[in-house]
């Protein structure tokens, strides 16, 4: 039984890893075509209504009106807050870059969870991750650079932290509340998500629906990876382990799906980053190590009590 439960752990994590890593490439190409909002809204309401179909056709009960608020709260930061600075970012940087801006989240969870949930003091290790981190994104976006030679322009890097942070707390959060059965959480999740950003995209992206005359089979295809692999396949991979496997495990998704993402990215689109950036992406994501490695040995000395 133990090992059967070992296996599944590994394999929603090895989803999340190589699944959520290819995504970025997938917003890519959507994008090409669609406004990222819209994208994103298209992305998570559809996946969520046949996802909560699904679990009606397999005998599950309405859920409560609370459990229903909930879920959807925590979709709003996730799928919602998270992957609309994501999508919107991609259209401005290399998908590698996005992915490695996007790793910085197991800092963020560290703050958060100390000042507003565990109240667990962050190891020695944990706090020289933080320090190697912040110099790697330094080196990353480089604020004294000229602002038109920047290799990563800042305003989308700002909101691709508030969807991290956004995302973190939305993590952290989850287990405190009153969510319906894991399938039905994932489908809520993903409808709250996909309607928050459909709301966005009518305030922000006033034509986008005349962006669907252009849409081409790769436009097609890539939604429909987004939606099944990405949407129902990785997230609910995600949503499983937020409950089932410890947090600094679940993090280290975020120093995965960067190296997943710009492997691709250079494969198939051609992508190529500077010197500086792979020197500040080595950095980055040396610190997530220590951070997540950190998080471990306190949570262990901390059993130990």
């Amino acid at each position: 039984m133990q090992q059967s439960s070992s296996v599944k752990l590994w394999a929603n994590l090895v989803i999340v890893y190589v699944v959520w890593g290819s995504t970025f490439l997938g917003v890519r190409y959507a994008i090409e075509v669609l406004p990222p909002l819209l994208t994103n809204a298209i992305r998570f309401l559809v996946g969520g209504v046949i996802f909560f179909l699904f679990t009606l056709l397999r005998g599950y009960s309405i859920p409560s009106i609370k459990q229903w608020l909930s879920a959807a709260w925590i979709g709003m930061l996730l799928s919602g807050v998270g992957n609309c600075a994501v999508a919107y970012a991609i259209g401005f940087m290399p998908t590698g870059l996005v992915a490695l801006l996007v790793a910085t989240l197991p800092g963020w969870m560290v703050g958060l969870d100390y000042y507003f949930f565990g109240k667990q003091k962050p190891s020695w290790l944990t706090a020289v991750g933080l320090g190697v981190g912040l110099i790697g994104m330094y080196i990353l976006l480089n604020p004294g650079e000229n602002l038109t030679q920047r290799e990563i322009p800042l305003f989308p890097a700002f909101l691709v932290f508030i969807g991290s942070i956004t995302w973190a707390w939305g993590s952290l959060q989850s287990p405190y509340l009153d969510m319906p059965p894991q399938m039905q959480t994932t489908a809520i999740q993903m409808l709250g998500g996909g309607v928050f950003s459909l709301v966005m995209s009518l305030f922000l992206e006033p034509n986008g629906f005349k962006a669907f005359d252009n849409m081409t089979h790769q436009t097609y295809m890539a939604l429909l990876y987004l939606i099944v692999m990405g949407s129902f396949v990785g997230y609910s991979a995600y949503v499983w382990l937020l409950h089932h496997a410890a947090p600094s495990l679940t993090a280290t998704y975020a120093y995965v799906n960067p190296v997943v993402a710009m492997i691709l990215g250079w494969l198939v689109v051609n992508e190529k980053l500077s010197t500086r950036s792979l020197v500040a992406s080595a950095v980055v994501l040396t610190g997530v190590v220590l951070i997540t490695f950190g998080r471990r040995a306190s949570a262990k000395a901390g059993n130990l009590r």
